[in-house]
């Protein structure tokens, strides 16, 4: 059985999301532990933590994973900013490891115009910084890939690859495939032959083992746009020919599939988009 959800609203704690995600019947989830649109929050109480992983216990969602902070950049040029997007990645691992969340995804960031060795060289040193303080941490820093909008960083497998390099807790980092995001970078995945190209690549270039979820994005816009949005299964660019090749991928199929595409308050539609991918599997 492939792990399939929703991020998942926490309105009224992060309890409230395994709730939700238990009577839509996700089994896996990605949800924020703080306002996604603020620096910072008031710390999780120790009622929310045992409420949620008591909750989570109980429930049938085998993964979760968070989703960090959109102001963040790791290679901000504003030092002011750069400060702070670090303590904010910081209080998104420790919010998570609280949690017992295994991965905390984050978009790398953007160079501002310093250029790519720039944006790359300070994401790295970021992370660096952030691992040495949060010594012991089980819950991994993931990237997650753009699709290159502006002067965003994550875009190519081989930006990817090179800040895992430079990164010196090498075990510490994940990466999230975003189908919108990878498909408005220029990677065809519509295509039987291009699909099977660009799982070749990220195979030789990150590795797959490194993967550790995708989400589950139709795309507003096309191959090679550079212009990240999401739409609905089916419903865009990509198609039910890509994701019908994602749900019956050999390669794929134990990786955790996660929607971010538009909903309401009750995610019905994230159960319409589902039962489309279960639909596709052959």
């Amino acid at each position: 059985m492939q792990l399939l959800g929703a991020h998942t609203s926490t309105q009224g704690g992060p309890a409230a999301a395994v709730r939700l995600a238990e009577k839509l019947g996700f089994t896996a989830i990605q949800i924020f532990t703080k306002n996604n649109n603020r620096w910072f929050q008031r710390p999780l109480t120790d009622s929310e933590i045992s409420e949620y992983l008591q909750e989570l216990s109980h429930s049938k969602i085998k993964f979760v994973l968070s989703h960090a902070a959109y102001l963040i950049n790791l290679c901000a040029v504003n030092e002011e900013i750069l400060e702070k997007s670090r303590e904010a990645l910081i209080d998104e691992l420790y919010r998570s490891e609280q949690l017992h969340i295994p991965h905390c995804n984050f978009h790398p960031g953007s160079h501002g115009g310093r250029g790519e060795d720039y944006g790359v060289k300070m994401i790295a040193e970021s992370l660096n910084i952030i691992h040495e303080k949060t010594p012991g941490f089980q819950t991994k820093s993931m990237i997650e890939l753009t699709a290159g909008q502006g002067s965003s960083l994550g875009h190519t497998f081989e930006q990817v690859r090179e800040i895992i390099n430079l990164v010196e807790a090498k075990d510490r980092v994940s990466v999230c495939i975003d189908t919108a995001h990878i498909w408005a970078a220029g990677y065809d995945i519509k295509s039987e032959i291009g699909f099977r190209r660009t799982i070749k690549k990220f195979d030789e270039v990150i590795g797959l083992s490194r993967l550790k979820c995708i989400h589950m994005n139709d795309s507003k816009k096309d191959l090679g746009t550079h212009v990240d949005r999401h739409d609905h299964i089916g419903k865009g660019f990509i198609g039910l020919e890509g994701f019908s090749n994602i749900m019956n991928s050999a390669k794929l199929r134990k990786i955790p599939k996660v929607l971010e595409t538009p909903k309401g308050k009750e995610q019905l539609e994230d159960l319409e988009n589902i039962r489309i991918l279960k639909s596709l599997i052959r």
